[in-house]
C-alpha cells in the first residue's frame, strides 16, 4: 500500500476554518464535549496565530486538514524555565497508531528544543490507553503529579 504525503507546519490564517473543524471534531466527537461557540474557536485560533501564548500546527494529506497540536507556552519555576504544554494531539482515526502520529509528536518536541524550551509536557486522559501506549513508545516519563480544576 502507498502512503500518502503528509504535510506537517504551522498554522497559518488560512487554516482558521479547518482548524475550527478539526477542533470541533476532537472535542465533539473524540472527548464527547460541547462544542465551544464558533466565535469562541476563532479567538483561541487567533490568539495562537499571534505567537505569544503558544502555537498551533496543522497535518495536511491531499490538500485536507486531518489533524492538529497545539503547544502552550508557560513557564516552570521548579526550572525557572520557560516551557511548552501539548495541550491537543489529535488525528483523524485512520491515522492513529501510525508514522504519521509519531512525525506530529517529533515535530512538536523539535519545536519545543528549537524554541530553548525546557521541556514539553501534557496530560492524557486516563481512559485514553491508546495515547498512553504510543506516549510510552515514545520513550516518554510519566510524571508523578495528580491534576486538578476548578470550575
Amino acid at each position: 500500500m502507498e502512503s500518502i504525503p503528509t504535510v506537517i507546519r504551522q498554522a497559518t490564517s488560512t487554516d482558521v476554518d479547518a482548524l475550527t473543524t478539526i477542533m470541533n471534531e476532537y472535542i465533539g466527537d473524540f472527548y464527547q464535549k460541547p462544542k465551544p461557540a464558533v466565535e469562541k474557536l476563532h479567538h483561541l485560533i487567533h490568539t495562537l496565530l499571534e505567537l505569544q501564548l503558544g502555537v498551533q500546527f496543522v497535518v495536511e494529506q491531499n490538500n485536507q486538514t486531518v489533524g492538529f497540536a497545539t503547544l502552550y507556552f508557560s513557564f516552570s519555576s521548579i526550572k525557572a524555565e520557560k516551557v511548552t504544554i501539548m495541550n491537543d494531539l489529535y488525528l483523524q482515526e485512520h491515522l492513529r497508531d501510525t508514522e504519521v502520529e509519531v512525525q506530529l509528536f517529533k515535530h512538536c518536541h523539535k519545536y519545543t528544543q528549537d524554541h530553548g524550551f525546557a521541556h514539553m509536557s501534557w496530560v492524557a486522559a486516563p481512559h485514553n490507553t491508546r495515547a498512553h501506549r504510543f506516549f510510552d513508545q515514545m520513550g516518554c516519563t510519566r510524571i508523578d503529579w495528580v491534576d486538578y480544576m476548578i470550575v
